[in-house]
């Protein structure tokens, strides 16, 4: 996890100089080694002027533009801000507090404010853009984040925010409580013909795309089972599209991805229990993974589980089989830890746990810029190193393509063309 230090203290107290400046500023930025978001190139270099890039490619082809601030750094890797895919800015580590009480016991105004650091972590660690994927009873605090960042009040990551996010009564948590209690819920339950209503409602109140718990705990044992019906689904989504936005599902049951897809969600969150006839029909219809594999390691180790010492439990075995699975298949995969469950400014630790379940440290970069960029909807503007695209760039010492934890050594975070962390 990321600390403000005194470096930092002086870095927050220029930006705002910095943005004073914003549209004037061109760089000149070289590596030996530039990730475009789809291939790794050696000695490019890259101009960046105002908020975006207008020009990339070979550096022995380009010029220092007259009046540029050159930037270098031997030895390092640049690549596309990244792009976190499934996160909860209002939530923090459960060891810490667990669930329940931080949704049940905390007020909206203290979650919030813990939020604004979360935010600027997640920034300051290379992520320049993250899907906030249910505010977990916090209301439309995210909602109110992301305006905080877009109106340049605090630091973070561009936000899409799901608001309250969409559950099936009598499914979701806190539960257990004594009944006469009115307990807060850490999502908005709707069923059937309400569920129209409160998509509409979410969006208005200004939720970015919907987000719905297609299964839940909710089994006669407390585990996983379907909660919305295929045409239920399929309701939420035709009222969501037309809106312009998209409909994600929280799925970890083989029935509940099904329907998922079939109703139209464009990204499938969790999918714990994703088998081949359920990965074959994610890659025909397009869906992509968000895997959430650093979210089951924790939680699994806040249970007690010595990772390294110990067998994996059942659910780390489980979501290590199902990622075997979707890699072998085809499906598209993204990147998205589930952050909060975890620390912010942790966000690497999803994309190492991709590599260590199978997948290539280039795949998961891709993962985390152009694959993410393309499944949520922003690839005209990011996740790619290209003439015309937003000046949204990390550098990090070393070369993730082949080690992915370089991307925990940041040496570099700009977003829309203004610096917000730089090392000597």
């Amino acid at each position: 996890m990321l600390y403000c230090t005194s470096k930092y203290t002086l870095l927050f107290a220029i930006i705002f100089i910095a943005m004073s400046a914003y549209g004037q500023t061109t760089y000149y930025i070289t590596a030996p080694r530039v990730f475009d978001g789809n291939q790794l190139h050696e000695n490019w270099a890259l101009i960046v002027k105002a908020d975006k890039i207008i020009a990339a490619g070979p550096a022995t082809e380009m010029s220092t533009p007259a009046g540029a601030t050159k930037i270098n750094y031997p030895n390092a890797t640049i690549t596309p801000g990244l792009i976190e895919g499934h996160s909860h800015m209002l939530l923090y580590p459960y060891n810490i507090k667990e669930w329940d009480l931080q949704v049940a016991k905390e007020t909206d105004e203290y979650r919030t404010i813990r939020a604004t650091i979360h935010a600027k972590n997640t920034l300051l660690a290379g992520f320049t853009t993250a899907r906030d994927l249910g505010s977990e009873g916090a209301g439309y605090a995210d909602v109110a984040l992301k305006k905080s960042i877009e109106d340049n009040i605090i630091i973070g990551p561009r936000l899409l925010v799901a608001g309250r996010a969409i559950v099936a009564t009598g499914s979701y948590g806190p539960k257990g409580y004594d009944l006469d209690n009115q307990i807060m819920l850490g999502a908005e339950a709707a069923d059937g013909m309400d569920l129209p209503r409160v998509v509409r409602d979410q969006i208005g109140k200004g939720a970015d795309l919907i987000k719905v718990y297609a299964d839940y705990r909710w089994g006669p044992n407390d585990e996983a089972r379907p909660t919305f019906t295929l045409d239920e689904l399929k309701l939420v989504n035709e009222i969501t599209l037309s809106s312009g936005r998209v409909m994600v599902c929280h799925a970890k049951t083989k029935e509940a991805i099904r329907r998922a897809v079939l109703a139209g969600a464009t990204t499938i969150e969790h999918g714990d229990d994703l088998d081949a006839s359920t990965a074959q029909l994610m890659k025909q219809y397009g869906v992509v993974y968000i895997p959430t594999l650093a979210a089951t390691e924790s939680t699994s180790q806040y249970k007690g589980w010595k990772k390294g010492v110990e067998p994996e439990p059942e659910a780390v075995q489980n979501k290590r089989r199902a990622f075997k699975i979707a890699i072998g298949e085809g499906v598209i995969i993204g990147m998205g830890g589930d952050v909060g469950v975890f620390a912010h400014g942790n966000n690497v630790l999803e994309m190492e746990l991709m590599v260590n379940y199978g997948m290539k440290p280039i795949d998961v970069l891709k993962a985390a810029t152009s694959i993410n960029a393309k499944a949520f909807q922003l690839d005209t503007a990011f996740g790619k190193i290209e003439k015309g695209m937003k000046a949204d760039i990390a550098i990090f010492s070393g070369d993730p393509s082949k080690n992915i934890s370089d991307c925990r050594n940041v040496l570099l975070v700009m977003k829309d063309g203004v610096i917000y962390r730089q090392e000597k």
